[in-house]
């Protein structure tokens, strides 16, 4: 269930979590079974409040960290982890200069009757980040919910016993470096952007022979480094297919100075994907972005990219 206002308190009261929770990656996760197996021993719903965009795009907008997810895929991914409602809170300037006091005594007193909380051990919220664990936990003590601060700590297969914790930085970062296999590694899933199929300039079907849908990411979504890669497309009516997928800005065609895009190329796959919203996950990558002599070496260079990609995710 997601609500945006107003708020209605559970029946027997919440187990509540805060957070940007930008791409749900595991270590999000994690913190979310935890919550999940602490509210089952109470009797509580499990509640998460989140924000309709990533807080620092109103605080600091010069420095906002690019989205791992938009927010209809964060909400999907949150229900898949069992949560029983989410709560998206609209982030504003009044929001921004809100109190830590003021939201914990609106959304999690009054508006969640929140008996738990369950938060990261770094958490901060509030104006000038000044709500943390330990006001929490004082504020705990008289309204009557407990908290817990827990390490987001690293899981088996997102880097093993002593990894550094998992983080929306961390994942980022790995993405934007073109580690579409690292990045997957922590976010329990590949990568994925999503878009409208817009119109580019035709050139790929009837130029190069490989038709591909040009897919308008919105800017504010984190992509991976200019290059070639092996991911899956996924059409609105659940189905999938194996795409070679670029990118990049072209250099062949356009030097340095091209529009970067996101294309795909859609094997085994015959049909007008124009104007239909696409999802594209980034499983492997291929090769750096090149720019070749000629439009035959770059036509057999994409008929290699489209083998690897067809063998890598038969196998």
């Amino acid at each position: 269930m997601t609500d945006s206002a107003p708020l209605a308190p559970p029946a027997a009261g919440s187990a509540v979590t805060i957070g940007a929770y930008d791409g749900v990656h595991l270590g999000h996760r994690a913190l979310l079974a935890e919550l999940k197996t602490r509210a089952e021993a109470n009797g509580l719903a499990t509640v998460v409040v989140t924000f309709d965009r990533h807080p620092a795009a109103v605080v600091r907008p010069e420095s906002a960290p690019l989205l791992l997810c938009d927010l209809d895929q964060k909400l999907e991914l949150l229900a898949s982890a069992g949560v029983d409602r989410t709560v998206v809170v609209r982030f504003d300037e009044e929001r921004a200069n809100e109190s830590a006091e003021e939201f914990v005594t609106r959304e999690l007193v009054e508006g969640l009757d929140a008996r738990l909380v369950v938060v990261g051990e770094d958490f901060h919220f509030g104006h000038g980040r000044k709500g943390n664990v330990a006001l929490l936990t004082e504020m705990g003590s008289v309204a009557g919910f407990a908290v817990d601060g827990v390490a987001l700590s690293s899981e088996a297969g997102a880097g093993g016993a002593g990894a550094p914790a998992v983080s929306s930085t961390r994942v980022r970062t790995l993405v934007s470096q073109g580690d579409v296999e690292g990045a997957s590694k922590l976010l329990g899933r590949p990568h994925q952007v999503r878009g409208p199929v817009v119109t580019g300039d035709r050139r790929g079907g009837a130029e190069l022979g490989f038709p591909t849908a040009n897919i308008a990411v919105p800017a504010e979504v984190c992509l991976p480094a200019p290059g070639i890669y092996a991911g899956w497309y996924e059409r609105p009516d659940g189905s999938r297919f194996r795409s070679a997928a670029s990118v990049g800005r072209r250099p062949t065609f356009y030097g340095a100075d091209g529009e970067l895009l996101v294309e795909a190329f859609l094997l085994d796959f015959s049909g007008d994907l124009y104007g239909e919203p696409a999802r594209l996950s980034f499983v492997h990558r291929l090769r750096d972005e090149l720019a070749f002599d000629s439009v035959d070496e770059l036509v057999a260079q994409m008929g290699r990219d489209v083998e690897r990609t067809r063998s890598l995710l038969t196998h």
